[in-house]
């Protein structure tokens, strides 16, 4: 069912024509609508819409209030009439850090509220020339004031400042704005002033692109080579891209000649286009305008409408944020690093009284306005205002409306609350955003047992439900396609409207539309980790680390190449070919800031190092490898298919499977189901749901009388895993138990005895669980939880189990994709990118260090009965840490734990607080390494600048885990005084708060010791030398060497059996090297660090279909492609197909193409079928090819091939043969 009925049917109310008639009646100065609770509001407002005839301010009572308010609004109405009206501040208005995102929606808001009032005064000016006045809906005369005239009318003092307060003439169309006490507290610019930083644009007019440039640069826009951030504009050939300050998306205007020829919008994140516009206006950003400000009410039509819930508490606010002003802190943090000249700006702006209204200007202007109460409270202050006798008239508006009760998740409550409801008469309706979630509560009312009579109950409550076709077997209810925040039942109406989840327990998100300007900043935070700029240090395969030195073109033959040019030592250049890109990485270390030394050409110590380097992996790859081929011969147990238990455990799930969970658990089942032993290691980010997977597994296991063993690195986690399992598997007929440090030894006798004669299914436990006293009866399942933190030993000992035994490992540190790539075929992997839905993003602040901000952050956590986690990256001052929490938050419970404590020490400290013994864990890293505790929503991390981005970003996965809102502080330094790294990384987080979207940036700044325990503790000494992303090369030529080598026989058995073996497996890759013509000119692409990254970009599409996107990518941003960047492109399906046919280079020059294939000429290769096929083309083309053998390498040459057009056509039609 559309909600869009929902809205029809609550218009319906007889509340709806009371309200409108009261309205109409202009004596009634405020109406309180009495009862009028959770989204009934919001809901009763859309019912109205289209009938009320003004524009209405919403004034709700905090930021989220108005946040979801704003949400039902739209999801009922949509976008178009519903506007959001933020404060300009990120956090509290105290600390003065203005938010560009938040800027975008107000400026919007001011610059609709100006259009709409300017046509409506032009079309007054038409009507004045008849008659020189116009009447009002009620036949009264309106005085049409010019534009000196309108401030006029009232002066109020504000502070020190004389400001204007007279309210617009003219009614607007019914528009909704949404705004909270931090929004309306901040001072706006008049309508004068918005007027004269409007700049409109129009498709089809002529407007001299160099002059508006200028103009935009005099309202103060900034020229970059590219748009991401509110405030830029870019000017490449006809193109003109700008970011005005009332648009979620940026702006895209095409010229022809000095004609407009398009306007469009583009996204930021792909600086792609996205929907045409015919006209649009430009709007610079208007917060740090130190003219004359008013109040943002005085912006508005006087017949607005204000509705807010208590316009005491509105008043209250407004009074305390004004006494508050700006802290001293928050103007040093601005004034840090800044010059005298904008010290001074910064110094004329963070002035209250320049920029806050004052509670008495609020309540004159206010008292201009028609008011509306709501809510629970809204008969006792229409009682209070009769008893001071207020002269006012108002009028009360009585609802009948119950908030939907709490069900905590107890299906069998629900399931009587539902038939209850029924029984009375009322029709049930279900809102859920996803189909998915309707079918699960279908499937838990079918599962419960309504009792001997449920049948006549049930029978008598369905014949009174309305939508039959939306009836499930059990309990009659019509889903809903949208949700609102807070379900209700109306009792007028005899309805129920109830919220999925509410009923699941679940945080309910919402969204705004500055989130597409957050987005910008997301990009370019990626773009910036990417780049590389001149001066980088940057890594080639075969000749080492170097000195990036930009982009040059390079005469070769007749025509010109574009070459990366690097700096060795000595000052040694070397000039690759674009096309070699793969063999370049950007160097990255483990983080310690000391720059490499550069590699020395012609010494062969580069070459040494790989060898070395090569030699330790291939020890380790070989065993890899061993192992596979172990594993294909071995046969482990076929568990049988699922049964209706297991269909029962997964429908129980209180959240709903993202795609990647949903694929996870299909590939471990099928592992299971098959005959081969499984092998698969599921990676994911904090919070993806991979213990529910490992949950399902051991579940499947045990229902075949298996055993399972549940293997993680501490005492900590065992106990919460046990909980974990133990919980989820209740009621199902299997035992769960474990084994650790914290249990008694009475207790591990029991628990062994019980393994041994196969009582106990499920068992949890550390590195114990592998002692030699562990006996099993019939072990079929190993889970392993972060196995990158298990000593070597403990390694060696899971090696010998694994073999026969299906073992599921998981990491929640993310794995590059070089690295499944090397570790394919000696084991399976599923990735979990998508985050799940509905989870709270964590609110993460950037700070400097200070008791305040500390004693908040922990009080307001306390006043919620929550706890807090502080992070500290010394041992030392941990103490006088907690003196400073002591001194500022007397009544807090501290604990401190740290890795230098005994291990019995530090698991019963934690463990108390679990049990909530404790407020503050006041600790060094160790809450990175897994401890889950849903009563921590707020940890402080000091000195957030020392750690790495995905330290960082694992510690903040730590809170969150519960359907409350988290918090993150990150204090660090001033950021003027951080180098740039690490302020683009805090400023990234900080960013990056929703849940999961830290899984791409912790892959970008991936820390080596994650990566390089998965290979064994002794790499990552190589890998500091070499660079990371190089390492991952050459543990991918050491895999490719050994596959050719050693292994040859493995792929030789392979194919006899009927495997059917490409090229790709014995080359690494395919070089090209050519005369042709082939890159971006710079006159199409500007800049050559965005020349480099479409490179790279390029040089990992990996078909077709991605190579036509990315085609139409280039053309949407820059134009129609010159003939060298079409060139380039057929480079990409040339080294594919080179590759799938075992070529190692093809060099296209002088018209011909040589392939050069596989150089070691025993390799199982020139049995495949690739090969096959070459030798098939040769005898079809005899004239044509020249096959032959120098020094031992194979090569074929190819004549007549003069574009790389042509070449991939040769090579499709070798494939084809």
């Amino acid at each position: 069912m559309e909600i869009k009925k929902i809205q029809k049917l609550y218009g319906s109310l007889p509340q709806a024509g009371a309200f409108l008639k009261t309205l109409e009646d202009k004596s009634a100065t405020t109406v309180f609508l009495k009862g009028l609770l959770a989204s009934a509001a919001p809901l009763f407002f859309s019912s109205i819409h289209e009938r009320m005839g003004t524009a209405v301010l919403f004034v709700l009572n905090d930021a989220d209030e108005a946040g979801y308010f704003y949400h039902d609004l739209t999801q009922i109405m949509g976008q178009e009439n519903v506007l959001f009206f933020p404060s300009s501040y990120r956090r509290a208005v105290k600390y003065g850090q203005r938010d560009a995102a938040s800027e975008i929606l107000r400026t919007e808001v001011l610059a609709r509220l100006r259009r709409e009032e300017s046509e409506k005064r032009r079309e007054e000016r038409g009507e004045r020339r008849e008659n020189s006045s116009i009447k009002d809906g009620n036949g009264e005369s309106l005085r049409i004031e010019n534009e000196e005239e309108r401030f006029k009318n009232t002066d109020i003092k504000n502070g020190e400042k004389s400001i204007s307060l007279s309210p617009l003439p003219s009614p607007l169309s019914t528009l909704y704005i949404i705004a909270y006490p931090e929004a309306i507290a901040e001072l706006v610019i008049t309508q004068k002033q918005l007027d004269e930083r409007r700049l409109s644009m129009k498709v089809g007019n002529t407007v001299d692109i160099v002059e508006t440039a200028r103009q935009l640069r005099d309202y103060g826009f900034r020229e970059t080579d590219y748009v991401y951030e509110p405030g830029q504009f870019a000017l490449r050939g006809s193109i003109l891209d700008v970011y005005s300050y009332n648009s979620e998306l940026p702006f895209r205007l095409d010229f022809f000649g000095d004609e407009i020829d398009s306007i469009r919008t583009f996204e930021v994140e792909t600086q792609l286009s996205k929907d045409k516009k015919t006209e649009i206006e430009i709007v610079p950003e208007l917060s740090s305008l130190t003219e004359t400000k008013i109040p943002f009410l005085s912006f508005l039509p006087k017949d607005t409408l204000l509705v807010m819930k208590d316009f005491t508490f509105v008043h209250d606010s407004i009074d305390r944020i004004y006494k508050d002003g700006f802290s001293s802190q928050a103007m040093t943090e601005r004034m840090e690093g800044k010059t005298e000249a904008e010290q001074q700006q910064i110094r004329r702006e963070m002035v209250r009284e320049s920029q806050l209204v004052s509670p008495s200007a609020f309540a004159a202007v206010a008292s201009g306005f028609r008011r509306v109460e709501f809510g629970s409270n809204a008969a006792d202050k229409a009682k209070k205002r009769e008893n001071n006798g207020v002269g006012d008239k108002t009028a009360l508006i009585a609802f009948d409306i119950s908030p939907q009760p709490l069900f905590h998740k107890n299906f069998d409550l629900l399931t009587k609350t539902l038939e209850d409801y029924l029984l009375q008469g009322y029709t049930l309706y279900i809102l859920a955003d996803s189909a998915k979630q309707t079918q699960r509560l279908r499937d838990i009312f079918d599962s419960k047992d309504g009792g001997d009579d449920y049948d006549e109950r049930y029978n008598k409550a369905l014949s009174r439900s309305s939508e039959n076709e939306s009836v499930c077997s059990r309990l009659p209810f019509a889903p809903v396609d949208k949700t609102l925040h807070e379900g209700f039942a109306d009792n007028t109406l005899r309805v129920c409207f109830f919220t999925d989840h509410q009923i699941f327990d679940r945080f309910h998100k919402y969204n705004l539309r500055s989130d597409k300007a957050r987005a910008g900043k997301i990009a370019l935070t990626m773009k910036e980790l990417q780049e590389m700029e001149p001066g980088d240090y940057i890594v080639h395969v075969d000749y080492g680390i170097g000195k990036f030195a930009g982009l040059v073109r390079v005469p070769t033959g007749g025509s010109y190449q574009e070459m990366i040019r690097i700096v060795y030592q000595r000052g040694d250049i070397v000039d690759v070919s674009i096309h070699s890109l793969y063999k370049i990485s950007k160097y990255r270390s483990n983080g310690s800031g000391e720059p490499p030394r550069l590699s020395t050409l012609g010494t062969g110590a580069w070459e040494r190092l790989k060898e070395r380097t090569k030699k330790r992996i291939k020890d380790i790859a070989r065993d890899l490898i061993k192992l596979y081929a172990k594993r294909r011969h071995e046969k482990g147990f076929s568990f049988s298919p699922d049964t209706f238990m297991q269909h029962e455990l997964e429908a129980s799930f209180l959240y709903e499977d993202t795609p990647d969970q949903q694929k996870a658990t299909t590939e471990v089942k099928a592992d299971m189901e098959s005959s081969r032993p499984m092998d698969r290691l599921v990676c994911g980010d904090v919070g993806f749901g991979k213990t529910e997977i490992a949950v399902r597994a051991a579940f499947k296991a045990a229902c075949d009388s298996k055993q399972v063993a549940v293997l993680v690195p501490t005492t900590v986690l065992a106990f919460q895993h046990y909980q974990t399992f133990r919980d989820r598997l209740r009621n199902l007929p299997v035992r769960v138990d474990y084994l650790s440090r914290a249990r008694s030894a009475k207790q591990t006798r029991t628990v062994l005895n019980d393994l041994e004669e196969g009582k106990v299914d499920i068992l949890v436990g550390t590195h114990k669980l592998i002692g030699k006293n562990v006996k099993w009866k019939d072990l079929g399942l190993l889970i392993i939880d972060e196995e990158q933190k298990f000593g070597v030993s403990t390694k060696e000992k899971l090696r010998t189990l694994k073999t026969n035994v299906d073992t599921l490992t998981m990491s929640a540190t993310p794995i590059p994709r070089t690295l499944q790539f090397s570790l394919m075929g000696a084991r399976d992997m599923s990735i979990m990118r998508t985050p799940p839905p509905n989870r709270y993003p964590i609110q993460t602040e950037l700070a400097t260090f200070g008791h305040e901000i500390i004693a908040d952050a922990i009080n307001f956590e306390m006043s919620r009965n929550g706890q807090v986690f502080f992070v500290n990256d010394r041992i030392s001052n941990l103490q006088s840490l907690a003196d400073l929490i002591k001194k500022y938050v007397p009544d807090a419970r501290i604990a401190i734990g740290h890795g230098q404590m005994k291990p019995e020490e530090l698991e019963e400290i934690i463990m108390g607080f679990i049990n909530y013994d404790y407020d503050v864990l006041l600790s060094t890293t160790i809450v990175e390494n897994g401890i889950d505790i849903s009563n921590a929503n707020t940890i402080i991390i000091n000195d957030a600048h020392r750690f790495g981005l995905s330290d960082l970003h694992q510690m903040r996965g730590r809170v969150g885990r519960s359907n409350r809102k988290a918090f993150c502080y990150l204090l660090s330094p001033p950021l003027a005084s951080l180098n740039n790294e690490a302020r683009r990384r805090l400023e990234a987080l900080e960013t990056f708060s929703d849940l999961g979207s830290g899984f791409n940036l912790a892959m970008q700044d991936l820390d080596i010791r994650g990566a390089g325990n998965l290979l064994g503790a002794e790499q990552s000494g190589f890998m500091e030398d070499l660079g990371y992303e190089t390492y991952q090369k050459i543990l991918n030529q050491a895999v490719t060497e050994l596959k050719n080598d050693e292994f040859a026989d493995m792929y030789a058995e392979e194919m006899a059996e009927g495997k059917l073996i490409s090229g790709e497996e014995f080359v690494e890759d395919c070089a090209v090297e050519s005369d042709l013509e082939m890159y971006f000119p710079d006159t199409y692409v500007p800049g050559s660090s965005e020349r480099m990254l479409l490179y790279r970009e390029l040089d990992n599409i990996e078909s077709d279909d991605e190579l036509d996107a990315y085609h139409k990518r280039l053309e949407d941003r820059f134009g129609k492609m010159p003939r060298e960047g079409i060139e380039l492109m057929q480079v990409v399906p040339l080294r594919r197909l080179g590759k799938k046919l075992g070529c190692e280079k093809i060099i296209l020059k002088q018209g011909r193409m040589q392939m050069q294939f596989v150089s070691n000429k025993d390799s199982a290769y020139y049995q495949s079928k690739a090969f096959d096929s070459v030798l098939d083309f040769i005898s079809h083309n005899p004239r044509r090819c020249n096959l032959k053998e120098i020094h031992g390498k194979r090569s074929m040459v190819v004549n007549e091939v003069k574009t790389v057009g042509e070449a991939v056509a040769v090579l499709n039609n070798m494939r084809k043969k």
